[in-house]
């Protein structure tokens, strides 16, 4: 296989690959869209003579990180064909993608796993979990708080990223694992006219509260079947506030849209205020959880000295990554000197023992070492070391995003 950037005329060829991978028949205006987002992605091919037959895009992202920002390519439509299978053409292409990225200096890379079983052998591990929430909006929403009883106002779309892009971008840093966005991410992903999941949804709408904006929610609608078996439904693809009384205000609201009675909200972060605030869980439920963003550590010892660590720490870590050796071996994490966070190598006893894809796990403060230890997954020497682990690397708010890539 010959691995190589896959140019701008080749686009078409990409997307028909990863059509055929991923069992899709996209309209022209879709196969359009498409496009436009892949066209300033980084762009990698595995050619079998000049027939394309694996690829991978990177977007070119910007994640929020405790204490800061990193560089995180966003790894999608990783595609092999199907005659093509097992032959070594994902690995090749996972590893040139991993190259690239460690000669420029992104200390991570992240993706949205099609298969968890395929991509926790690179070294990815799941950093952030999102769940789906619905309301049984029937009745009045039952709330324990007052909500803001400032107005609320419908945006138009047209004006949506200069409204809400900038308050969105302001608050970015409140939970790390947040993407960037430009006019293009918001345009051709947020506010497009037409679901690319769902045709019978509404355009997006986009309502606010306060002036300054003090919180917005992105949602969609779509009234009951035909026989009225199915009642109408609200969509929140993303609702972000202030305080808990703005958030309990767009709440309420959409839970109170005319001739809707369900409102369903996926990849909520799992400590969302709505879940406490809400006064009968019987109307307000979890139906289901699941990992978001997987993280891969490109550059360990980056990575970490990048971030913000919650308290001091002086811990000795032994982590195994079969893919990027130079991240295997024995490092001691320190912080709290005028030095910052430092993350050296070291001959003494080891406390904790990593593979690189439970430590990317953990990277944002999301998933726990005491939880992985517990699971037999990182093995630890020193009694408490782990505990010691998870109150350096905890945040104020968990980790979280819903921009799916």
């Amino acid at each position: 296989m010959d691995i190589r950037d896959v140019p701008e005329a080749h686009i078409d060829r990409a997307l028909d690959l990863s059509y055929l991978v991923f069992h899709e028949r996209p309209e022209e205006e879709q196969r359009k869209h498409h496009r436009d987002m892949v066209r300033p992605c980084d762009r990698i091919g595995a050619y079998d003579g000049d027939q394309l037959v694996g690829f991978l895009a990177a977007f070119p992202f910007t994640v929020s990180v405790p204490g800061g920002d990193l560089a995180c390519p966003g790894l999608t439509l990783v595609s092999v064909a199907p005659t093509h299978r097992r032959r070594g053409v994902l690995t090749a292409l996972i590893a040139e993608a991993f190259r690239r990225y460690g000669e420029r200096g992104a200390p991570i890379a992240a993706l949205w796993a099609s298969e968890d079983a395929i991509y926790g052998r690179f070294g990815f591990g799941p950093a952030t979990q999102g769940v789906t929430v619905e309301i049984d909006s029937r009745k009045p929403l039952a709330l324990r708080i007052d909500p803001d009883e400032r107005p609320l106002r419908l945006v138009d779309t047209a004006d949506a990223p200069a409204v809400v892009g900038p308050y969105f971008e302001s608050t970015r840093a409140l939970r790390a694992g947040r993407n960037a966005r430009d006019e293009l991410r918001w345009t051709g992903e947020w506010l497009r006219e037409e679901d690319e999941e769902d045709d019978e949804l509404s355009p997006a709408r986009v309502v606010t509260l306060g002036d300054p904006v003090a919180g917005y929610a992105v949602y969609r609608t779509k009234g009951e079947d035909e026989d009225a078996r199915t009642p109408g439904l609200v969509r929140v693809d993303e609702l972000e506030a202030d305080t808990p009384a703005v958030a309990a205000a767009l709440w309420r609201y959409l839970a109170s849209i005319d001739l809707t009675g369900t409102v369903r909200a996926w990849g909520r972060p799992l400590d969302d205020p709505l879940l406490l605030f809400a006064a009968d869980r019987d109307q307000v439920r979890v139906t289901g959880q699941f990992p978001a963003l997987w993280l891969r550590l490109i550059d360990v010892r980056a990575a970490l000295t990048a971030r913000s660590l919650a308290m001091p720490v002086d811990l000795v870590l032994e982590v195994h990554d079969s893919h990027l050796p130079a991240n295997s071996g024995r490092f001691r994490l320190t912080s709290g000197g005028a030095d910052g966070v430092r993350y050296e190598p070291t001959g003494d006893p080891v406390d904790l023992s990593f593979d690189v894809r439970d430590l990317g796990a953990c990277y944002l403060g999301g998933t726990k070492a005491v939880d992985l230890v517990a699971a037999g997954l990182v093995e630890e020497h020193t009694p408490g070391a782990a505990a010691t682990l998870d109150a350096a690397l905890e945040t104020p708010r968990l980790p979280h995003t819903c921009d799916e890539f």
